[in-house]
């Protein structure tokens, strides 16, 4: 029950750091939207024209039960339906580590999408480190709180890789917000080493 306790605790954390960002009455998409937590938010806060997406049908349905307008199918396959600048907002809250083609549906956000934000758990925090250093395998603890076999992302990064990409790809950081592995505490120092957790604003 506590482990339950501290992961609805980083889940509202989470939809506030986001929530900030968002301007009321925009458009918004929210690309892996789950069960509509983080929309539900933003709308009942913002008043934004919301639309989710996600690959879980029963999530989806989550999603409609709170009055969301919410789909289900592939995200880059669903963005190809807009036409350029449609959303205020496109976002990505724990979302990039899932997609086999992450940089290409980024791209897609980025003309359907005035700005995108990203939210991911950093792979390169400290205690990730000593885990799989000492240990040799998945780490677990207040970041990674599953065990392999229930874990997700598929394919995890870290700020460092995430900062490199956007300078590869000529994308700005309009802000950012890090935050330590307890999800509340700002993160200052080495944010790479010392952040669980991160959350960007990008554009063009």
């Amino acid at each position: 029950m506590a482990a339950i306790g501290k992961l609805a605790d980083k889940r509202t954390v989470e939809v506030r750091v986001i929530g900030d960002w968002v301007e009321p009455g925009s458009r918004v998409l929210d690309l892996g939207c789950g069960r509509g937590v983080l929309l539900e938010y933003l709308v009942q806060t913002k008043k934004i024209h919301a639309i989710g997406v996600d690959f879980d049908f029963e999530k989806v349905a989550a999603c409609v039960k709170r009055g969301l307008t919410a789909y289900q199918g592939d995200l880059e396959v669903f963005l190809r339906g807009f036409p350029d600048g449609h959303f205020d907002r496109v976002i990505f809250s724990r979302t990039l580590e899932e997609l086999a083609h992450p940089a290409a549906v980024i791209n897609e956000a980025l003309r359907v999408g005035r700005c995108v934000t990203v939210g991911f758990v950093n792979h390169a925090y400290w205690r990730n480190r000593i885990a799989a250093f000492f240990h040799g395998r998945k780490p677990r603890n207040e970041v990674y709180t599953a065990a392999w076999s229930e874990a997700r992302p598929t394919n995890p990064l870290s700020v460092a890789d995430f900062e490199s990409f956007c300078i590869q790809s000529g994308l700005r950081i309009r802000r950012r917000a890090l935050l330590r592995g307890d999800w509340k505490r700002d993160c200052r120092l080495l944010p790479n080493l010392f952040a669980g957790y991160a959350v960007y604003e990008i554009g063009r």
